[in-house]
């Protein structure tokens, strides 16, 4: 079976053999979240990052069907090890993005895409949703689930300015398995002082002041679906685009 999840080592390696477009996205990544002067708000994405403890995968054009079959398969491979990776870990996924999305795409766009993509994704799983899971966005500890697994899911896009924390070069999905929040939650004393320190950076990195829907895992008003993808100004979508049909 091809190999779809890459570590950094690999990455760092192989990096001249792979298409253009995947060498500029991993060099634009790198280049982001390891800034010499230390400036990316998320700090356990930048541990993770230097520690190894992140996996990246590649996807054709998020519009076409077969790039959600890819990413199923990203997932599912991703799963099968990602609590041996480190307390940091998470799936970067990187989507290619052509000229004409680059050109035209607003970040309206990308998030009704962002969206289409989890629809599209979940009607290709196999796996029943976990039964601990809520099922309706709406509820508070729903989060998005694919392979029997739960996610947090960060989207950044072209297309953001202002919200410089959400902008990137390529489509971009960054992959959380909720596991790696037992110990950086609203609860533990950890969890609230690197909630206090991300904030603070957001605002010195955002052009604009942090998102309302920003809320931190334990928060009793969090809702997850609200975090995945954020607009480049303080506007909030009136209700999920999630479409998932439960029985």
């Amino acid at each position: 079976m091809e190999v779809v999840v890459f570590d950094r080592k690999w990455m760092e390696e192989h990096l001249e053999t792979l298409p253009f477009w995947q060498q500029s996205a991993y060099r634009d990544f790198a280049a982001t979240i390891a800034d010499e002067a230390n400036t990316f708000p998320c700090v356990p994405a930048r541990m993770g990052f230097l520690s190894n403890h992140l996996r990246y995968s590649f996807v054709e054009d998020p519009r076409q069907e077969q790039s959600i079959k890819t990413l199923a398969q990203c997932l599912k491979d991703y799963a099968k090890s990602s609590q041996t990776y480190g307390k940091y870990t998470t799936l970067a996924v990187f989507f290619q993005t052509p000229n004409d999305m680059l050109n035209s795409f607003k970040v309206s766009d990308y998030q009704h895409l962002f969206w289409t993509i989890l629809n599209n994704l979940t009607k290709i799983d196999d796996i029943d949703w976990p039964k601990e899971i809520p099922t309706d966005p709406t509820h508070t500890e729903w989060e998005f689930c694919f392979n029997g697994d739960p996610y947090f899911i960060s989207c950044a896009t072209p297309a953001h300015k202002l919200r410089r924390s959400r902008h990137f070069s390529t489509l971009l999905m960054a992959i959380q398995p909720r596991w790696i929040f037992e110990e950086i939650n609203d609860t533990t004393v950890f969890g609230q002082k690197l909630k206090k320190l991300i904030r603070q950076r957001i605002a010195d990195y955002d052009a604009l002041s942090g998102h309302p829907d920003l809320k931190w895992y334990g928060q009793e008003d969090s809702y997850e679906w609200k975090q995945y993808f954020l607009s480049d100004d303080n506007r909030s979508p009136s209700k999920c685009p999630f479409s998932r049909i439960t029985e």
